[in-house]
Parts: C-alpha cells; sequence; structure tokens
C-alpha cells in the first residue's frame, strides 16, 4: 500500500546496512542504499508489483513487515528482509512468491542483481550468473522458469 513506502524504504535501508557489511565496505553500503530514494521506493509501489512479508506484533494490534519484494515483468527490483528476522525463510518466501506470479504470468525467466552478499542465495536456489558484474557491484543473475503457462484472462 502506499502508506507503506516509508517503512519498506527504512527496512531497505537498515537490511543493507547491517546485512550487506559482511560482504561490503562502508563507502559501497553507503553507495547502495543511497541509491534509491523515498520518491524511487513510492514509484515502486505505484508502478511495480510489490509483496511485504508481514505477521502480527506481539500484541496482535499491528503487523510487522518482515521483507519485501518487487517485481517489474521479468525482472526482481528488490528483495529485502528486516535484519532482525534473517535467516527464518523469509527472503526465500519472497523469492518463490516473485517466481510464482512471473511463472502464473508466462514468464521464463526471473532476473535479478545480487549483490555480493546474496550471491550465494540466488545460486542455491537455481539462479546463474548471466553476465559479469555491473560497475557498481552487482552480479546480473537469472533463472529460468520451469512451467510457465499463459496468464489467466
Amino acid at each position: 500500500m502506499p502508506g507503506d513506502a516509508a517503512r519498506l524504504f527504512e527496512l531497505r535501508t537498515a537490511s543493507i546496512r547491517q546485512l550487506a557489511s559482511r560482504e561490503l565496505s562502508a563507502v559501497e553500503i553507503f553507495e547502495w542504499a543511497a541509491r534509491v530514494t523515498f520518491a524511487d521506493m513510492e514509484r515502486r509501489i505505484r508502478e511495480m508489483e510489490v509483496w511485504v512479508a508481514e505477521a502480527p506484533d506481539a500484541r496482535g494490534a499491528a503487523r510487522t513487515i518482515l521483507g519485501w519484494m518487487a517485481v517489474d515483468g521479468e525482472r526482481l527490483e528488490g528483495l529485502y528482509t528486516d535484519p532482525r528476522f534473517e535467516r527464518r525463510g523469509v527472503a526465500t518466501q519472497l523469492l518463490d512468491a516473485a517466481e510464482d506470479l512471473v511463472r502464473r504470468r508466462g514468464g521464463e525467466r526471473l532476473r535479478a542483481d545480487a549483490s555480493r552478499n546474496a550471491e550465494a542465495f540466488y545460486f542455491r536456489r537455481g539462479y546463474a550468473p548471466e553476465g559479469p558484474p555491473l560497475p557498481h557491484g552487482p552480479q546480473p543473475v537469472v533463472k529460468r522458469l520451469a512451467g510457465g503457462c499463459e496468464a489467466p484472462r
């Protein structure tokens, strides 16, 4: 929802700063975080498929966003997990949902730009490098999706 833009933007920034620090320098992290502005996040919500993984908070009164992903055609334009919930299957479930979404629409592949801290995650899930790393660091990856079918009419 458009009202989630601030939370998704904050989650993205926290994810980059905390989870990428194992593989990237402070300068690389700063540059990566700065590549998307709040206005860009609002545009993603308006123009792309943005899905969130969420759970009720401890009191059950509100929801906690565990992670989110954005899909544009056959391209994954973002996949981020709240650092408090890393290694609990959130990114895997979101990536599975992205692949299913593209497959149901008749897509044959899903492409993404894998940061160095996420390359192993994508490779374990059947993605392969697609060309050399980009000048700003990420490795383009692609996965061929079996069983693509026509989108429902």
